[in-house]
């Protein structure tokens, strides 16, 4: 997937690297030449970013629990094998005692994050994940609600007749912290409309998370690539997500992972991405990004060793071990992990180990 050219000057793409390393920022020909780059020298440049933002030497995780709130959806996005369309009698929306049991589970562990996850389900109004949160807090004060999507809050402003600033209001009052950026896959309007042409446009999922900014919340930014962009638009996506931050600051973390093609309905024809592209495009994109402090392993697609490796290559955090997590297993690829391998792989990477919460507030140090 990646498009690499045999004839660029290394000394061209070492030049831009030094560049990158005194302070100055890339530009979108700079960020697809790095591309290019020797994989070893992106590393430790990706690395000696990191270390400048993160000197303590500190690798990051959350224990958090996914809940998969429904499944169905009218999105129809190409690459989903998690969804299944309104009236099918595999559909669900799940019961609130159930939601209890979930986080009961995730309150054992001493867990501190949720992550309310779902299809666009036509049945589910604002006043339904209002509710869901008031009841979480009064039950769980001590969890986070890291939760809905971009896509969720668009559909709702739709539904509701509200602005995604009213939206997110309401959602704040009854409990949320702050707000995942999945659906984001590729921020360029030609890519959304081949894999997924029901959703946002890009401006809209921009313009979500500004208002997102507005209210007071932070969020992640994501991408999903290795599909159907090219090099190009994968550094227009981060530029765009650059933009936004400088404006705003509201992006806390950065989560790349690649598009997982096994048992996807339209999308399998697809090859999936290598690990040689998933540490190439975190490495690019902690040198293009440079007012994102954190950058988060995607261990779910990617597996935990290939997490591992990131760490070399501008991630200090490993997100969290997703009890639970549903929509990629969908695709038929499944990594798990817990807490004791999170603690062993961040130390046999060389570094210290730490607990956060959603705030990237150190909990507890794993020495």
């Amino acid at each position: 997937m990646i498009e690499r050219s045999s004839t660029v000057d290394s000394t061209v793409v070492e030049s831009i690297i030094e560049k990158r390393l005194g302070g100055d920022r890339l530009s979108l020909e700079e960020g697809i030449l790095l591309f290019n780059a020797d994989l070893t020298l992106l590393g430790h440049a990706a690395t000696q970013v990191r270390n400048e933002l993160h000197p303590e030497g500190i690798v990051t995780f959350v224990i958090d629990r996914n809940v998969a709130t429904t499944n169905v959806c009218i999105i129809d996005c190409g690459f989903c094998a998690f969804y299944t369309p309104p009236r099918s009698d595999k559909g669900y929306v799940t019961e609130l005692d159930e939601v209890y049991q979930n986080l009961d589970d995730l309150t054992a562990l001493g867990g501190t994050q949720v992550l309310f996850q779902g299809g666009i389900n036509p049945d589910l109004r604002l006043k339904h994940y209002v509710n869901l949160f008031q009841k979480v807090m009064e039950k769980y004060p001590h969890v986070h609600i890291h939760s809905m999507s971009p896509e969720e809050i668009d559909y709702l402003c739709k539904s509701e007749k509200m602005t995604a600033e009213q939206v997110f209001e309401e959602l704040k009052a009854a409990g949320l912290n702050s707000f995942p950026g999945g659906g984001a896959e590729i921020l360029v309007d030609r890519v959304r409309k081949e894999i997924s042409p029901k959703k946002a446009s890009a401006d809209r999922w921009l313009d979500i998370m500004r208002s997102c900014h507005n209210v007071g919340l932070k969020a992640s930014a994501t991408m999903m690539y290795g599909h159907v962009e090219t090099i190009e638009e994968r550094v227009i996506h981060f530029l765009k997500l650059r933009q936004l931050q400088d404006e705003t600051e509201v992006f806390r973390a950065f989560i790349p992972w690649s598009f997982s093609s096994p048992g996807t309905p339209r999308m399998s024809h697809l090859p999936m991405a290598g690990g040689e592209d998933y540490v190439r495009t975190m490495a690019v994109g902690r040198l293009m990004m440079d007012n994102i402090p954190n950058f988060q392993t995607g261990w779910v697609t990617e597996g935990v060793k290939m997490a591992q490796t990131a760490l070399a290559f501008g991630a200090n955090d490993m997100g969290g071990i997703l009890m639970e997590e549903r929509v990629v297993k969908a695709t038929g690829i499944v990594n798990d992990t817990n807490v004791d391998e999170f603690i062993r792989l961040i130390k046999k990477a060389g570094y210290k180990a730490a607990q956060r919460d959603t705030n990237y507030k150190i909990i507890r140090h794993c020495d």
